[in-house]
């Protein structure tokens, strides 16, 4: 440089010098030095670059082949010479949409912040809340699948949701929800949710420390770190968060039972105080081979501890009369881990863009699960009428998962390319269910409930995708298919009720993408997508899953996949505005419980059928509003009409109704340092399967302060002010006829507290693409 120094991580960039296209780029290192290797004969031009300099190209140099060349010294200039670092001010809004895609930008948000990966999503829009076993759903209404960092969890159900319940906003970078996707994906008919975690790009150490706590109906607290060392070739990456909570949940049904022209009533008032202890970690590196080819390394993981007491009170009643009272209490001790072990690779193999991109990745999911249960009977006076009974309910689980997947991608011309990939998945699931009563001291097993379930999934996938543009119309084209392998194996202490099921099915997933651009601000999209929905490990297991002694749920081992054809037609306004129609068709629908009642024993269990298909006609329009200069807003509405129909089998069930959910979030910028944000959604009273849904609205606000020269942020949040976030529904279906309502700690008033240490300025970060920045290119859906 002018001054003598060394040009330290300034970018060189080898050129053509006939066309000056460019060969290879690079950066320099702290002693001004930097080289370009495996050169072909040719002439060439050197181009130097630097934050607050002027550019500089060399002489051009002709290179022979096999030659060494040492270039003269390039003398970089400073533009001003009080110009010594740009700082990052411009900030990403909180939501941006495009067509069959909505991206939330997590650390701009207020009300996001302090919160989980799960309340995120619950709150955002275009989001649905599968309310019966809590599945994020985001086109239609099949579950979406759910990658981190672009590869699949392959967890589902309750682990699932608490995988994400213990992922912490400070970690999350973006999340991605796709509705309309390609062949590349792994078939979902629900959409894929990405969730992107953070990783500093700027040259240097750089991290930040987050401290929070809040308070609802209990305790909340957290403290985590995440730190990102990026030099020329290396980058070393990682964080680490503990939680510290308490919250409670609240359930009421109320089912009533006709028997001998005698009515009974089942009241049920559950209440459960939980505390979670939560460690989540991630360490990784990314290491430039080549400027063209990555390798990189993940260790990932969540080690969960959590602590219940559970207090449930039932209330039978006999022509409105109470009968007695069962008053069950009982503590749960469950831990939990999911740890991830990841190498990937990705390399462009030649001058004209060829590239390939590999990722093997092995997970490991355990956990244990220990109740005791105490159940004790009274008469409407309060006096206990017989002995107590108490109950062990063991469930561990043991889940390994091994993956392995290859993506190429060969340019056929500048606007086309080819795409194809294969990819092999095997699960495997160990279940254990201990159930029984304490006798003379001892538990013993209830031969009826207890049982061990091994299930294993195999799917090898492999996908060809052609990307092109003819004009103004850009195509995507793509065939998936997908081979699916099950097997299950029950082995009870009743040998008769032993399940052994074997399955295996070949489907083809086509997938086809237009778009046109009408003119500078209207853009027309169409696209259709078939899909498929496997069940939760949960659900095909043969267990009787106990509540209380009229209670249950039960797995189902015959339960077979759903499958949905889906077609989306959008139009985008000026970059902003987009409008979508869509169509849903879905068969073999499971994922809500159908409730199987005896009149005489009152029992009731809760199984999920293949019941029948649902129809969803819809229409969803995203508008963001700049009001003024400190004022701006997005608003997002989804209308639709489901359609439920049985197969005959389970009755005549044929039923429709509307759906309406409405999303906003405003934005106010109050001060140069100060901002505030209000948001808020509205569903109406819906269907969904047999069950009807009341209306459910929720109200989020949050205020900003930038502190320490703007390296630190306060924020405060009060999430579901009005305290109005629940799940209500009845149940009128054959015999059954069931009300409901669903409770949990939604209301709290959080405070946090984040500081950015090391470099803030950019300083040509390097920009080669990692194993994981591939992942999360391939599902980035269209820009």
């Amino acid at each position: 440089m002018d001054t003598n120094e060394a040009a330290d991580a300034a970018t060189v960039v080898l050129l053509n010098a006939a066309d000056s296209s460019v060969v290879q780029s690079g950066l320099v290192d702290a002693a001004g030095k930097y080289g370009f290797a495996n050169i072909a004969q040719n002439t060439y031009l050197i181009l130097a670059t630097s934050i607050g300099c002027s550019k500089v190209y060399s002489k051009p140099y002709k290179v022979l082949e096999g030659q060494n060349i040492i270039a003269d010294n390039i003398l970089l200039k400073r533009i001003n010479n009080q110009l010594q670092e740009v700082k990052i001010i411009a900030k990403k809004p909180y939501i941006e949409v495009k067509p069959g895609k909505i991206v939330l930008n997590v650390q701009s948000s207020l009300t996001a912040e302090g919160n989980s990966a799960y309340d995120i999503l619950r709150q955002s829009p275009g989001v649905h809340v599968n309310s019966s076993n809590e599945a994020l759903i985001i086109s239609g209404r099949q579950a979406a699948l759910v990658t981190i960092d672009g590869k699949p969890t392959n967890l589902t159900g309750d682990d699932l949701v608490n995988l994400l319940r213990s992922m912490q906003s400070s970690t999350i970078d973006q999340i991605e929800m796709i509705s309309s996707t390609s062949a590349k994906y792994d078939a979902s008919g629900g959409g894929i949710i990405n969730i992107i975690s953070k990783k500093g790009t700027n040259i240097g150490t750089n991290g930040s420390i987050n401290l929070g706590g809040g308070y609802g109906k209990y305790y909340k607290s957290r403290a985590g770190i995440s730190f990102n060392n990026r030099s020329a070739k290396l980058n070393i990456f990682g964080n680490y968060t503990f939680d510290d909570n308490k919250t409670n949940r609240y359930i009421n049904t109320n089912r009533n039972i006709i028997y001998n022209d005698v009515l009974s009533n089942y009241n049920v008032d559950y209440n459960n105080i939980q505390k979670n202890y939560n460690h989540n970690f991630r360490l990784g590196a990314d290491y430039a081979i080549s400027s063209k080819q990555t390798i990189g390394v993940l260790v990932s993981g969540v080690v969960r501890e959590d602590d219940f007491l559970k207090d449930n009170d039932l209330k039978i009643s006999n022509q409105k009369r109470l009968d007695s009272v069962i008053i069950a209490k009982s503590k749960l001790d469950r831990g939990s881990s999911f740890l991830n072990y990841n190498i990937n690779y990705n390399g462009t193999l030649d001058k004209t863009g060829k590239k390939l991109s590999a990722d093997v990745n092995y997970s490991t999911y355990r956990r244990h699960s220990n109740e005791y249960i105490t159940n004790n009977f009274y008469t409407p006076a309060g006096v206990k009428y017989r002995d107590s009974l108490q109950l062990e309910n063991l469930s561990p689980s043991d889940i390994h998962i091994w993956t392995g997947k290859i993506d190429y991608v060969n340019p056929l011309s500048k606007t086309s390319r080819l795409e194809a990939g294969v990819k092999y998945n095997h699960v495997q699931s160990n279940n254990n269910m201990v159930f029984g009563p304490l006798v003379n001291n001892s538990y013993q097993p209830d031969p009826d409930y207890t049982n061990r379930f091994i299930y294993t999934e195999i799917v090898s996938a492999a996908y060809l995708n052609y990307i092109g543009k003819i004009g103004k119309l850009d195509i995507t084209a793509g065939l998936r298919g997908e081979k699916t392998n099950t097997r299950g194996n029950s082995s009870g202490i009743d040998k008769s009720s032993a399940v052994n099921n074997m399955n295996s099915y070949f489907n083809l997933f086509p997938q086809l993408q237009f778009s046109y651009t009408v003119d500078k601000k209207n853009v027309l999209g169409l696209s259709y997508n078939r899909g498929i929905e496997r069940p939760n490990y949960q659900d095909i297991n043969p267990f009787l899953y106990y509540t209380d002694l009229y209670d249950y749920n039960s797995g189902n081992p015959n339960l077979k996949p759903e499958y949905t054809n889906s077609i989306q037609l959008s139009h985008t306004y000026n970059d902003k505005f987009i409008t979508t129609l869509y169509y849903n068709v879905t068969n073999d629908i499971y994922d809500f419980p159908v409730y199987e009642q005896d009149d005489s024993s009152k029992v009731n269990i809760a199984i999920k059928r293949n019941f029948g298909r649902v129809f969803v006609y819809g229409a969803t329009f995203y508008a963001p509003v700049q009001f003024n200069n400190w004022w701006s807003g997005n608003f997002s509405l989804d209308a639709m009409y489901q359609r439920y129909k049985s197969y005959a089998i389970y009755g005549n069930f044929n039923r429709g109704m509307q759906d309406v959910i409405f999303n906003t979030t405003q934005n106010f910028t109050l001060s140069s340092t100060v901002t505030a944000e209000l948001s808020g959604m509205y569903e109406s009273p819906t269907l969904y399967g047999i069950n009807e849904l009341k209306q459910q609205y929720r109200v989020n606000a949050g205020l900003g302060k930038q502190i320490l020269n703007k390296r630190g942020n306060l924020k405060l949040s009060v999430i579901d002010i009005f305290n109005s976030d629940r799940y209500r529904y009845k149940v009128q279906y054959q015999n059954i006829d069931l009300t409901g309502l669903d409770k949990r700690e939604t209301r709290r008033v959080m405070i946090n507290f984040s500081y950015r240490f090391g470099k803030t300025s950019v300083k040509s970060a390097s920009k080669h693409t990692t194993g994981s920045d591939d992942e999360q290119r391939r599902t980035n859906g269209n820009n």
